[in-house]
């Protein structure tokens, strides 16, 4: 996650005196407190299902082909979400991406362009109902193979609170990986990498609930 994800995760790394819920919560009310956007670039693989294409790439060079159609987009963005799992927590019962496949090679990429902060509150908000938090004008979603994340200037360059208690590296730029927090003063490129690993299982048990199961390996 980069923009109001990363600035989240960086300011509750200020704070790690507090309990993990405490924190996140404070993290989120002061990240929305200073909402801005980032100016970046965009530039993404759209997937492409054909099962012809995912062997050739899961076999060939990790490198696309140059015959691969890159499309750009470019902005203000409040948010930017790159997936390949649901992401299922306490506070997104659905998923931060529900729409994700973990058998098909491809990611969501989920971009919040600037509005107003009452605007991204709600869209923040639906994530914890069973309403569809990617149902507003200012979200769009993309599913891909590839994605390029270029801020074009440092006007968003994170200062965590301005604070003279607080330091951060110069000129860089605040991602939410996984949980950890990683600065970047350039360019991020993710990709899926198919195939990478061979995963055995066996024993399958099926639980109470039909919508999931237990395997041991």
């Amino acid at each position: 996650m980069f923009g109001f994800g990363g600035r989240t995760l960086a300011l509750a790394e200020k704070y790690r005196w507090m309990s993990p819920n405490q924190r996140r919560d404070f993290a989120v009310v002061k990240a929305l407190a200073k909402l801005k956007a980032e100016d970046c670039e965009i530039s993404f693989l759209p997937f492409n299902s054909s099962d012809d294409v995912q062997e050739r790439r899961a076999q060939g060079s990790p490198k696309s082909d140059c015959n691969d159609q890159w499309q750009m987009i470019q902005g203000q963005f409040l948010n930017v979400s790159i997936m390949a799992i649901p992401c299922l927590c306490s506070v997104a019962p659905r998923g931060l991406a529900p729409n994700t496949r973990l058998n098909n090679g491809s990611m969501a990429l989920i971009i919040a362009r600037n509005t107003s902060r009452p605007e991204f509150i709600k869209h923040l908000k639906r994530y914890a109902s069973v309403k569809n938090q990617f149902n507003f004008p200012f979200v769009e979603t993309y599913t891909v193979e590839e994605v390029k994340v270029h801020p074009r200037n440092n006007t968003g360059v994170y200062d965590p609170e301005e604070e003279e208690d607080e330091t951060a590296s110069e000129n860089c730029f605040p991602w939410n990986v996984d949980g950890d927090l990683m600065e970047v003063a350039s360019e991020v490129h993710i990709r899926l990498h198919p195939r990478l690993i061979s995963l055995y299982g066996g024993s399958m048990e099926e639980i109470n609930d039909s919508k999931v199961t237990r395997e041991t390996i």
